[in-house]
């Protein structure tokens, strides 16, 4: 079974993208960066791989979809709070995000969104356990 996820996400300009999420808080590893790619740390198992354009497209036959036009994937990440939920949409907006989704709150769970600098939708998340519906 696997331990660990990359997600690969094309970007057209990486050195501004490295900024942007740089901005909201995240690392990069040294090992798997470089002009073409840049290896973005979410967690101890969870990567996001920025990769140039024109390097995605040696992975796939398929075209690259852009992103500002077409939604591709949500990308979600748990937060510790609706606290941190909101402190990173915050980030994200000033570092030049687009909110694409109003925050939602029901109750046991927060949700916020945003798209980065090239469309990428990202859903921040909180959900308190204690606090969740009987089904």
């Amino acid at each position: 079974m696997a331990t660990k996820i990359f997600i690969n996400l094309p970007v057209k300009d990486l050195d501004k993208s490295m900024v942007f999420f740089t901005d909201l808080g995240f690392s990069f590893n040294p090992q798997f960066t470089d002009e073409k790619a840049a290896c973005m740390v979410i967690s101890d198992s969870i990567f996001a791989m920025l990769l140039t354009e024109a390097y995605f497209q040696t992975f796939t036959k398929k075209a690259v979809s852009d992103a500002k036009t077409a939604t591709e994937v949500l990308i979600a990440l748990d937060a510790d709070s609706k606290e941190e939920v909101q402190r990173l949409i915050a980030k994200a907006e000033s570092a030049g995000a687009t909110i694409y989704n109003e925050a939602q709150d029901h109750g046991w769970m927060y949700q916020h969104s945003f798209a980065d600098l090239d469309g990428h939708q990202w859903e921040l998340i909180y959900m308190d356990q204690s606090q969740l519906p009987n089904s």
